[in-house]
C-alpha cells in the first residue's frame, strides 16, 4: 500500500511541477537564452523520453509512479523486515 501511495505521490508531482513551469513560462538565463524549467529538464537524462512539456510530464508521472512504487514498497519491506526482527 505504501508504494502505490508514494508511487501515485511522485508521478503527481512531477506531472504538476512539469505543467507548472510550462504555464509560467520560458525564463531568461544570464546568457541571453529562453528556457523553460532548466532544472527539472535534468530529468531527461534519467527518464527516457522526458521533456519538459505536456506530452513530458506524462511521461514523468509514469516514471515518477514507477519510482514511487517500487521506492515505497522497498521502504515497506524493509521496515516490516525491522519490525520481525524485533519481535
Amino acid at each position: 500500500m505504501l508504494g502505490l501511495i508514494l508511487g501515485i505521490l511522485f508521478g503527481l508531482f512531477i506531472f504538476i511541477a512539469t505543467n507548472w513551469l510550462i504555464i509560467r513560462g520560458p525564463q531568461l538565463t544570464p546568457s541571453g537564452e529562453y528556457v523553460v524549467g532548466p532544472h527539472l529538464s535534468l530529468l531527461s537524462q534519467f527518464f527516457i523520453g522526458y521533456d519538459v512539456s505536456f506530452v513530458g510530464s506524462v511521461i514523468g508521472f509514469f516514471y515518477g509512479f514507477g519510482v514511487g512504487t517500487f521506492s515505497g514498497a522497498l521502504i515497506g519491506w524493509i521496515y516490516n523486515k525491522i519490525v520481525d526482527i524485533r519481535k
